[in-house]
């Protein structure tokens, strides 16, 4: 296990070390290391306790892997009171927040599709498709930042992000206040979800009720998770073998912790060109919000929880096989060629991570009146 481990460290610090060289500029940050603390960093987790065991395989992914914990986190800024998490579902499948009416943010990440949609692009203000491939919201509190890009800090500044997207819902900030506002419905719950507050009724309340809900949306209890909990009968033995050999090919080095990913950036195509099928040549990724050529293609590791579940894959929505997925994540992040039988067992693995999916009713929401704002034509 010490052999393993000590090549695990080698290839992370080595991946460290030659994104570094590629992405620093004088007096920044390496693009695969820039991070922000986690939405639920220092919040208090129900995590049922590790038993004891001494099965090598069990306390090697314990080195490297987390389980989800079973209670939601809390997010900072966000008092997420059963007020405030009822308030945050009504807003999330509430369409009237689209210029159209039509757009839910359960319409990109729907429950039940692995909180995606299985598009690779998601069909936004009057069918326009996006250039992105819709992550999916499922344990999305677990990332150090949200987008594939990074470019929101946490869940309250991604709720925003779509709402205003002229390619998504496509409602302009003043709009989203003015359509709350006209539902008689929505005064009272902001009320409730925010108490003392003079004028409730925000688009910023709006976004931390929307992140609160999110924040909900956690999948716990995967056979993964009884393994690393102890249980060595929770995986099959293709699963225990895709496993050691996740962690030995040094896929860890970047899907690590909790989520499998979501810790860190990391350039798409780190030994080789992943072709323009798979990176479209125009979307910069990292360095396009950034600036900074250096970190041109770097993109926000993705969690591989519920991966089963969330086809197509990659940024650009470009494989719908996970196994072929699995075979080109290793020839250009790792330069190693995979056979077919490793492929199987790691997808296997894969297999292990999806957990409890949560078990939403659509609520029922405040109706219009005649003076609600009609939708854009």
């Amino acid at each position: 296990m010490a052999n393993v481990k000590t090549k695990h460290l080698f290839l992370a610090a080595s991946l460290s070390a030659l994104m570094t060289v590629v992405a620093c500029s004088p007096g920044g940050k390496a693009a695969s290391s820039d991070s922000g603390a986690t939405a639920s960093e220092g919040a208090p987790q129900s995590v049922p306790a590790m038993a004891e065991t001494s099965d090598e395989l069990i306390l090697q992914a314990r080195d490297f892997l987390e389980p989800v914990p079973v209670s939601a986190p809390t997010i900072e800024g966000v008092t997420a009171t059963p007020e405030l998490v009822g308030l945050g579902q009504a807003l999330f499948f509430d369409p009237r927040l689209s210029a159209t009416h039509s757009i839910s943010c359960a319409s990109c990440h729907y429950p039940g599709l692995g909180g995606a949609d299985n598009s690779p692009f998601s069909a936004g203000f009057h069918g326009e498709r996006g250039g992105r491939n819709a992550p999916t919201v499922y344990n999305a509190v677990f990332n150090f930042a949200q987008f594939w890009d990074g470019r929101a800090k946490d869940l309250v500044e991604q709720a925003g992000g779509p709402l205003v997207n002229p390619v998504e819902m496509a409602s302009p900030e003043a709009h989203v206040t003015e359509q709350i506002l006209a539902l008689p419905g929505y005064s009272p719950m902001f009320a409730a979800a925010f108490p003392g507050e003079v004028d409730p009724v925000t688009l910023a309340n709006a976004q931390k009720a929307i992140a609160g809900f999110e924040a909900t949306l956690i999948t716990p209890n995967a056979p993964f998770d009884e393994f690393l909990r102890g249980d060595s009968g929770a995986l099959t033995a293709d699963q225990k073998a895709g496993l050691s050999l996740f962690m030995d090919k040094g896929c860890t080095a970047c899907h690590s912790g909790v989520n499998l990913g979501g810790t860190m950036y990391q350039k798409f195509g780190v030994f080789s060109d992943p072709g323009p099928a798979y990176r479209p040549p125009e979307d910069k990724g990292r360095g396009g919000v950034t600036g900074n050529a250096a970190e041109d293609y770097f993109f926000k590791v993705p969690t591989l929880r519920n991966i089963t579940e969330t086809a197509p894959y990659f940024h650009s929505g470009s494989e719908p096989d996970l196994k072929r997925a699995v075979a080109v994540m290793a020839e250009v992040q790792l330069g190693q060629t995979l056979s077919p039988d490793e492929v199987d067992k790691i997808t296997a693995f894969l297999g292990s991570l999806t957990g409890d999916q949560p078990q939403l009713v659509i609520p029922q929401l405040p109706v219009s009146d005649a003076k609600s704002p009609p939708p854009e034509q």
